[in-house]
């Protein structure tokens, strides 16, 4: 998965701060990324608006 395409799942409009901000979940790391993004979108959870 792209940083770019989980920006978009995340509604971010720069994938640099995507990025920076799930910088901890390594690329190799995809299915975990992809299990917190959506146990986070589960409870409700989302990332601060990007200005």
């Amino acid at each position: 998965m792209s940083i770019k395409a989980v920006a978009d799942f995340l509604g971010h409009a720069d994938p640099g701060f995507t990025l920076r901000t799930y910088t901890h979940l390594m690329p190799s790391r995809e299915d975990r990324m992809r299990q917190v993004v959506e146990d986070a979108r589960a409870k409700g959870q989302h990332a601060p608006d990007v200005p």
